[in-house]
């Protein structure tokens, strides 16, 4: 992976939280969506899409500053016609529950992992950081569990959020579609005021630390938040066939 001086998406967002009004952060997932749309009109999977492998770019001259966000880490991705490969290798909260019940990874499960980074970026904290990332949450995401959206969420961008992450991979939106709607909202009039509400609420909500790094709620220590296989959380047969828990 190429070196960005702005660091991934996730220190990017710790460092510059209460900077990142609602307009930036509708300009960040424009230009996000747009990489991933750009990887899947190439017919291609990420199968590992998550803030860690986004890279921040900044640019400086004499007269602006640009950002550029980029998508890294293209290692796991495969044609989207590959169905060999059926190993599991990610981030738990960025993989689609579907992975963990024996699909194959799709241009849809990268959705679901659109629908993580953008609550990511609503909140400043990664998806589940308060739990242990093993079997039990393997499971709650299977049955439905998905992060508390915040409260500064304006109605239509959680029910984006909500249609990337949802269950059904068939339900959820092309890339194409979601780069084309973070697109206008970022260039019409009509949605500023919207938006500049839901931006007065995003500030009182740092203040009481209710969103972003300063967020009292600790981390878990097991929330691990480094790609790595996931087989010996995946092997069992039960994890992939059922989607309720074993009783103990």
């Amino acid at each position: 992976m190429k070196y960005a001086n702005g660091g991934d998406l996730h220190n990017y967002l710790q460092e510059n939280f209460a900077e990142i009004t609602w307009k930036k952060k509708l300009h960040i997932l424009w230009r996000i969506s747009d990489g991933l749309q750009t990887i899947h009109k190439k017919n291609f999977v990420h199968r590992d899409f998550h803030s860690g492998n986004i890279l921040v770019e900044i640019i400086e001259n004499d007269s602006c500053k640009i950002d550029q966000y980029l998508i890294g880490d293209l290692g796991l991705s495969q044609p989207a016609n590959d169905i060999h490969d059926s190993s599991i290798y990610g981030v738990i909260p960025y993989i689609a529950p579907e992975i963990f019940k024996g699909g194959k990874f799709s241009k849809s499960s990268d959705i679901y992992c659109m629908g993580m980074i953008m609550w990511e970026l609503t909140s400043g904290r990664k998806p589940f950081a308060n739990v242990e990332h093993d079997v039990d949450l393997i499971y709650k995401i299977i049955d439905g569990k998905r992060p508390n959206i915040t409260d500064d969420t304006p109605e239509d961008f959680a029910n984006l959020m909500k249609k990337c992450w949802n269950p059904d991979p068939k339900k959820r939106p092309s890339a194409t579609h979601v780069c084309e709607i973070f697109n206008s909202w970022s260039n019409m009039e009509m949605v500023a005021e919207y938006f500049n509400q839901a931006e007065e609420i995003r500030l009182e909500l740092i203040k009481s630390k209710m969103i972003g790094p300063d967020f009292n709620e600790k981390s878990h220590s097991k929330a691990i938040y480094t790609s790595r296989s996931l087989s010996s959380l995946t092997g069992s047969p039960s994890i992939i066939t059922f989607n309720t828990k074993p009783s103990m």
